[in-house]
């Protein structure tokens, strides 16, 4: 069965990965810090590290602009348009819109945010944006810090 042979692939990979990341002293201890965060997963702790290892050694937003999360503003003279995201490392901004939604659900602080943005009436879309420029720039302070994520009371 094909889908059998793409899932023990899968496995495979991701256990080799892991490996890799544990054997590298700095990779792992980047590693348990990220994965501290609710919604940073595994697939995610390593794409962080492996497509962005100047992440806890920037600015919050030079981090979300690194990752594509950040606000372009497509203004010409004294017309203002609207705000959007692009550039940056796409595959990374992809994995973290999937941590995004994990983070959504189960991270107390990301949680109120987005429940705050809903009941205010922005877009799904607009949401998990906000949530995965979040996130990067949590990890951002965390690798920066060296301090494992915990619950902050809400502002």
């Amino acid at each position: 069965d094909l889908k059998a042979l793409l899932d023990a692939q899968i496995k495979d990979l991701e256990h080799r990965i892991e490996k890799a990341i544990d054997e590298d002293e700095a990779s792992g201890e980047k590693d348990t810090l990220l994965r501290s965060i609710p919604g940073i997963e595994p697939v995610a702790s390593a794409m962080m590290i492996a497509e962005m290892p100047e992440l806890g050694q920037m600015t919050a937003a030079q981090a979300a602009a690194m990752c594509g999360l950040a606000p372009i503003p497509h203004d010409s003279g004294t017309m203002r348009g609207k705000r959007a995201i692009g550039g940056g490392r796409r595959s990374l901004r992809r994995v973290l819109f999937q941590a995004a939604l994990t983070a959504a659900r189960y991270n107390p602080n990301l949680q109120t945010v987005a429940l705050r943005l809903r009941k205010n009436g922005k877009p799904h879309k607009v949401i998990m944006v906000a949530i995965a420029r979040r996130l990067i720039v949590m990890a951002n302070a965390i690798l920066k810090t060296a301090v494992p994520w915990t619950v902050q009371p809400a502002p």
